[in-house]
């Protein structure tokens, strides 16, 4: 094994018992933070696959702004923050579970007669620029600009409210 395999699968074990971490935490302020490791564990993967351009745009577009954003309504809006005494689960959480069980042998029957894990990826040609395709997409009419605005919309709409409710005489 490679140093670069145990890295890998050192990443990919700290990625997942975090992203367990954020569905099972139960103040929401650690959720956030967990999700931070977690989306940083991502970051690190795309590292390792030679992304560097992904993995600062993980790390500044995710962490740096949508997770502290996150964290920063949470905080704003949140007066008492360990004065939750709602139920912990959902009764019907058995429904979840059985669904999950189910989505999760739909993907191994899927996976089973896939032939990617055969394939290898194609040569790269030497004069590709990865960066100028990338941003190209993102910003012509043609490619993902309408999605790119509206995720910007939708997050200038969430700080708003967030301030809004932070700041509303009860």
């Amino acid at each position: 094994m490679t140093a670069e395999q145990i890295i890998f699968l050192v990443v990919g074990a700290v990625t997942l018992l975090s992203a367990l971490m954020v569905v099972t935490a139960r103040d929401l302020v650690h959720a956030a933070l967990w999700l931070v490791a977690t989306l940083f564990g991502v970051a690190i993967v795309y590292t390792l696959l030679n992304a560097g351009f992904l993995a600062v745009v993980q790390v500044v577009v995710y962490i740096g702004a949508i997770a502290i954003l996150f964290i920063f309504a949470v905080m704003l809006t949140r007066r008492q923050t360990y004065k939750d005494t709602g139920a912990a689960l959902n009764q019907n959480w058995w429904l979840g579970a059985i669904l999950a069980v189910l989505t999760f042998g739909g993907l191994v029957a899927l996976l089973q007669t896939w032939s990617g894990f055969t394939k290898t990826a194609s040569v790269i040609p030497s004069g590709f620029d990865a960066v100028n395709e990338l941003g190209t997409a993102l910003t012509s009419p043609a490619g993902y600009v309408l999605p790119f605005e509206v995720a910007s919309v939708l997050l200038l709409a969430a700080l708003v409210g967030a301030v809004y409710l932070a700041f509303s005489k009860k």
